[in-house]
């Protein structure tokens, strides 16, 4: 789909707080709700829009502790090593990458400790990792809710 100034106008607006109302949205870019819907819906069909959810603070549900993984798996291992992550509950993000490692996770626990079995306990454990290593988040100072639009 080809998006033109209106939709990306649009999609910002929606980037910063999803539950905006479209007389809201309309009223900012000098639309008509109308307008503004048909385009909304368009772009949910063509998949641009995947969906809308609420942002959580981690720490706030009890998971103090976030990490960067990287892990180096062995030749063959691929699709089996990724569909045992997926099912670890920490895991909440799984990137294949280029460079020293083959996956990078981000992961979050409650803990030191939490976090500490969960990559014993849970990820190393697993069949198809040859080497890991695990960068504890000090700070997140920004952190984007999605591409540039």
């Amino acid at each position: 789909m080809e998006l033109d100034e209106t939709d990306r106008a649009i999609l910002r607006i929606l980037q910063q707080d999803a539950r905006t109302p479209f007389s809201e949205v309309a009223r900012r870019i000098d639309m008509s709700s109308a307008t503004v819907h048909d385009r909304v819906g368009r772009m949910e069909d063509a998949g641009v829009i995947e969906g809308y959810h609420a942002a959580i603070d981690p720490g706030s549900v009890g998971y103090g502790v976030a990490a960067f993984v990287g892990l180096r798996l062995e030749q063959g291992r691929e699709d089996d090593a990724i569909d045992r992550l997926r099912e670890v509950d920490g895991v909440r993000e799984i990137h294949l990458t280029t460079g020293d490692w083959d996956v990078l996770l981000r992961v979050v626990a409650a803990d030191t400790d939490g976090l500490r079995e969960l990559m014993f306990d849970r990820i190393a454990e697993a069949e198809g990792f040859s080497r890991s290593q695990t960068m504890v988040v000090l700070d997140t100072p920004y952190e984007a809710t999605g591409p540039p639009v």
